[in-house]
């Protein structure tokens, strides 16, 4: 059985892009990863950003053999990520059962996970659509201090902009709004929330 296989990549590389081979699944050993696709006018779109311990690809899992991936996986980062080919990933699922049901949870989240993105695109203004999506942010990655709670390695106005389907420009003038009325601080590395109930009234 083939083994896994490591691979580490500098800040910006491509992990894979769309038309390539969609024959792995990839879990993340260490740094950040975009999973996103480009428009047909070249705008890119952001699908999703994983960390430490989460897995992507796992669509290789239920296509066929010569499909080709829609998506890019690029590093946010330095990152490590191990992959597993498609074929041997089957293989193991089959043999536990807890290992498939694993995928079908993943599978199921991020369906959902774009439904709600959809919804929030279609029935929500930009203002809205960034604030909640700092919420989820702190909802997933958020850690605890006191009353207040901060999110390490927050992410540039551009790359909330592409994953809320905003401007950046606009995501500048919410969290400085923000910033005013003394709900949140941020910078470069994190951002800091100091009243989540009061960022809920927001919306």
């Amino acid at each position: 059985m083939q083994s896994t296989h490591l691979t580490k990549f500098e800040k910006n590389e491509f992990i894979f892009l769309p038309e390539q081979s969609n024959d792995k699944v990839f879990f993340i050993i260490e740094g950040r990863i975009k999973i996103g696709s480009y428009s047909d006018t070249g705008k890119e779109i952001t699908k999703a950003i994983l960390s430490k311990g989460e897995v992507f690809g796992e669509l290789s899992l239920i296509g066929d053999e010569d499909e080709k991936r829609r998506d890019f996986a690029q590093s946010m980062e330095k990152s490590a990520v191990c992959d597993l080919s498609a074929d041997q990933m089957k293989m193991l699922m089959k043999d536990h059962s807890s290992l498939s049901m694993f995928f079908m949870k993943i599978m199921g989240s991020r369906v959902l996970e774009m439904e709600k993105r959809l919804e929030s695109m279609v029935f929500k203004d930009s203002r809205t659509r960034i604030i909640e999506y700092i919420m989820e942010l702190v909802d997933r990655k958020g850690q605890r201090v006191g009353y207040e709670w901060v999110i390490r390695n927050f992410l540039t106005h551009q790359e909330i902009a592409n994953i809320t389907a905003t401007s950046r420009q606009t995501v500048t003038t919410v969290l400085n709004e923000l910033k005013n009325k003394n709900l949140i601080t941020f910078n470069r590395k994190r951002l800091l929330l100091r009243d989540f109930e009061k960022l809920k009234e927001e919306v």
